[in-house]
């Protein structure tokens, strides 16, 4: 098969703002007691850290992450998590069926961020709570002012404020299963006076509106542009969800679900600016797609594991070679939508659905998912550029509507013109024939390729594990530049990166 992609300097996308790859940490399952906080490991710091752990999440370069949740927030008190540990209430999670034990909370989330070389993004509890307990929480990290919070924070060991940028307005509301869910004229007036609240404390910060948490809400779309009209002018950021499995072992239309997330942002894109010609506004929203991943192996896992306990081991999904090739398709995607999409968090970071898992005791490990987004997130930095694409097509149809063509090739093409290099990602979803892809380069002066990732397995369901780490990218041959043109084979069911020297 042959397929070609044609792109010119002149024609960008957009600059890609490096929150795109950013993650997320919730009181879920392991990802905090036992994933990045383990005191008594041989790995833990004086802070209980694992240092294996975020080291690895350096690796990754996330430059913001997402906390505590995800739909533990929905109900959480935030000053439980604050002051002497001994003094920290255990409270029932009733997100996740767990107990909670409030050893790691606000302050140690700080500080974990800082030694992973992240930067936090806080959710506030706009389910069982409001805008005070909103606003509080603002002033705890953000003021300076001798008031009660930032009084408090003093006390509690740290003198200068937290300057968290961002912050999320809740968490999927529009879901039945979300404690203190409401409808979206009552969470978008509640949104609304948080807003105000929060700015008026601290006018510097970023603020993410909760939207529709999936396609698949009998609301979405709806939902979106009745929220947008009450808090439209006060926040930056609309949210996105999304998640894929492979549930019928179907792996052709598993690796066509990008699409659906195109399809997603599209929407969602065409509802803010709906909301903004209502409102004859000259602002453009963003989007925040800060829950994305792949989630169906651990589907029912949680049944053995018992209720109410700290820290239940609970989707702990393992990843195969299939799943590292979607996960590439979604990150092309994100960097095709550059533009409008800001900020996305893959969902989680450890341990729970996650790239990073780590034994109770033993080591920490990648899995196969972790390679596309580290190199991604390491070479996917500059403009992305406008592609023509001429690629063989095959069939497929998702759960509802008519049949769709979908290009064997996903692809985006980044220039970074400050380290002066050119980076084709590229996934070749054939499951049988090499794709033979020659990339045109116009307006470019070439001087060769830097070099060539690919990552393939003749087995697309095998997975790495702790100590066993086999399924990783490898330096592939071949890839050649002539006339401003790139030439390269891609495998059957491939991810690659191909970096080129921009003279």
């Amino acid at each position: 098969m042959n397929a070609k992609i044609i792109v010119n300097r002149n024609f960008v996308v957009s600059e890609i703002d490096s929150r795109m790859f950013s993650g997320f940490i919730e009181h879920l399952g392991r990802a905090v007691y036992g994933g990045i906080y383990e005191p008594g490991h041989p790995e833990a710091d004086s802070d209980g850290f694992r240092q294996d752990v975020y080291k690895m999440v350096k690796e990754l370069d996330m430059p913001l992450t997402r906390y505590p949740g995800g739909n533990f927030v929905s109900a959480y008190n935030w000053e439980d998590g604050i002051g002497p540990r001994e003094k920290r209430p255990k409270r029932l999670d009733f997100a996740w069926k767990s107990l909670e034990t409030n050893q790691f909370g606000t302050d140690e989330f700080m500080a974990w961020c800082q030694k992973a070389g992240t930067a936090p993004m806080i959710a506030v509890n706009l389910g069982t709570r409001g805008p005070a307990e909103a606003q509080s929480l603002v002033e705890y990290c953000n003021c300076n002012y001798g008031s009660y919070w930032s009084d408090l924070r003093r006390k509690y060991g740290r003198e200068q404020p937290y300057a968290v940028k961002t912050w999320c307005l809740g968490n999927e509301i529009d879901g039945a299963w979300q404690a203190g869910h409401k409808n979206a004229g009552d969470y978008g007036k509640i949104a609304l006076e948080a807003a105000k609240m929060m700015k008026n404390t601290d006018p510097s910060i970023e603020l993410v509106v909760c939207g529709s948490s999936s396609m698949g809400m009998s609301t979405f779309g709806d939902w979106d542009a009745t929220v947008l009209e009450y808090t439209y002018d006060f926040v930056d950021y609309i949210s996105l969800h999304a998640y894929y499995g492979n549930r019928n072992d179907d792996t052709a239309l598993f690796l066509a679900q990008s699409e659906k997330m195109e399809q997603q942002i599209k929407q969602i894109v065409a509802v803010c600016d709906y909301v903004a010609a209502l409102k004859r506004s000259t602002k453009t929203m963003m989007l925040s797609f800060d829950e994305w991943n792949i989630w169906y192996h651990s589907s029912g896992q949680e049944k053995n594991s018992e209720e109410w306990t700290a820290a239940r081991p609970i989707l702990e999904d393992i990843y195969n070679m299939e799943d590292a090739l979607l996960v590439g398709c979604m990150l092309i995607t994100l960097l095709n939508n550059a533009d409008r999409v800001k900020i996305a968090c893959l969902a989680q970071t450890v341990n729970v659905i996650a790239p990073i898992m780590t034994g109770k005791g033993g080591s920490a490990w990648r899995q196969t998912i972790f390679y596309p987004f580290k190199y991604t997130a390491a070479y996917g930095r500059g403009r992305v550029l406008r592609q023509i694409i001429d690629s063989p097509v095959y069939e497929v149809k998702f759960e509802s509507g008519k049949p769709r063509q979908i290009s064997y090739l996903a692809s985006t093409v980044v220039y970074n013109e400050q380290a002066g290099e050119i980076s084709v990602f590229a996934v070749n979803r054939s499951l049988e024939e090499d794709l033979s892809l020659k990339v045109m380069l116009g307006e470019f002066f070439l001087s060769g390729v830097i070099e060539w990732l690919t990552m393939h397995h003749r087995d697309l369901k095998a997975g790495n594990s702790e100590g066993h780490e086999h399924i990783v990218p490898e330096v592939a041959g071949g890839a050649e530049i002539e006339n401003n043109c790139l030439s390269a084979t891609l495998p059957a069911a491939s991810w690659n990166m191909i970096r080129i020297k921009v003279s």
